[in-house]
């Protein structure tokens, strides 16, 4: 209910010119909106979870709304430190992307060139080098894409292997996804043999797994294709090494540099800014990081930054298909910073544990 009131009454603010009023105040020009992306459909992703993924169309049509209102867009860096000496120029955004699927180089980086954009990629490092579909990804996307199927679980040797899942209902669909994932937790998988339950789960599916890989939906960038996108003028990021963040400052600063030295043998740069996995933030992290080198970090909390906002706390907006054209005027212009919220966290393709 509170969705369609918000759009209701933005798009009468739009109409009555305080949209208007509120991009060109002086609110306003003290305030970046930081733009946070996930997934660029290669094919039907953005059916499969809308509220992650866009469309190329759609992500073309949201770097039009910021043109032609005369936004200013900023590389990342260069906007963190005018936002905290207070030197932001007007109606100021910057755009940032998380992980590095290969959809970012395929789907969204044309799009960005086209535009003459600057824009930041959190890149998380273990499935940069290990090129193979994302575990929990990949197979929630699978079951998806075989809902009329009834899923056998003999695959999974020597775990239930009678169990069966209905993929039509929505809920034995997301049991049927914990029950894989947590098969593979429990028998502390590797990677190589996480690939090979995938490919088990197409082979039950009927799915062809080769062309599934092949089709590289859910593996991310390698390092050829982001050293190109580097030296292209894509500024990349830290966003752990495996994708998570444990409550554990040895094995979090682990993750941290981990990640950092991937990214500098790739890129030859030195990586300083953070995005915080699954928008997971203990209150510990910003310390820890500090301690790194590492100068800002995003969070998926949904807001506009101030002067006043922490450097470890920044908040973002998640586009996605389930935002509509007026509710994401909204957020450029200011008005939705004054209209409730709920805290952003990413799930499905966002499992902290990939």
């Amino acid at each position: 209910m509170l969705k369609p009131l918000k759009k209701l009454f933005l798009s009468g603010a739009k109409v009555s010119g305080l949209y208007s009023a509120f991009s060109k105040s002086d609110w306003r020009r003290n305030k970046l909106l930081i733009l946070a992306y996930h997934g660029v459909s290669l094919a039907d992703e953005h059916l499969w979870n809308p509220s992650l993924f866009v469309t190329p169309e759609l992500l073309r049509r949201r770097f039009e709304l910021i043109r032609d209102a005369d936004y200013n867009v900023l590389p990342l860096a260069e906007a963190i430190r005018r936002l905290y000496d207070q030197t932001l120029p007007d109606r100021a955004v910057t755009i940032t992307f998380d992980d590095g699927f290969y959809n970012f180089y395929r789907a969204a980086w044309p799009v960005i060139k086209d535009f003459g954009y600057p824009a930041t990629l959190y890149l998380t490092t273990f499935y940069s080098d290990f090129n193979r579909p994302v575990f929990a990804t990949a197979a929630d996307y699978l079951l998806w894409k075989s809902r009329s199927k009834i899923l056998h679980c003999g695959f999974l040797r020597g775990r239930d292997e009678d169990r069966t899942f209905t993929l039509a209902d929505p809920t034995e669909r997301q049991r049927a996804h914990g029950f894989i994932v947590a098969h593979a937790l429990t028998n502390n998988l590797s990677a190589e043999e996480k690939h090979e339950v995938l490919r088990g789960l197409c082979q039950e599916l009927g799915i062809d797994f080769d062309e599934f890989c092949g089709s590289r939906l859910f593996q991310l960038v390698d390092g050829n294709e982001t050293a190109e996108m580097s030296d292209g003028g894509v500024d990349i990021q830290m966003h752990t090494h495996r994708h998570r963040a444990p409550i554990d400052r040895a094995l979090f600063l682990k993750e941290v540099d981990e990640n950092r030295r991937h990214i500098k043998a790739i890129t030859g740069k030195s990586a300083t800014h953070f995005c915080y996995p699954s928008g997971l933030v203990h209150k510990r992290f910003p310390k820890w990081l500090r301690s790194t080198g590492v100068v800002s970090a995003v969070t998926s909390q949904p807001g506009i930054a101030d002067s006043a906002t922490g450097p470890f706390l920044l908040p973002r907006l998640t586009d996605s298909s389930s935002l509509s054209e007026v509710e994401f005027e909204g957020w450029l212009t200011g008005v939705s910073r004054f209209l409730p919220t709920r805290e952003h966290l990413s799930a499905g393709l966002h499992s902290a544990n990939w």
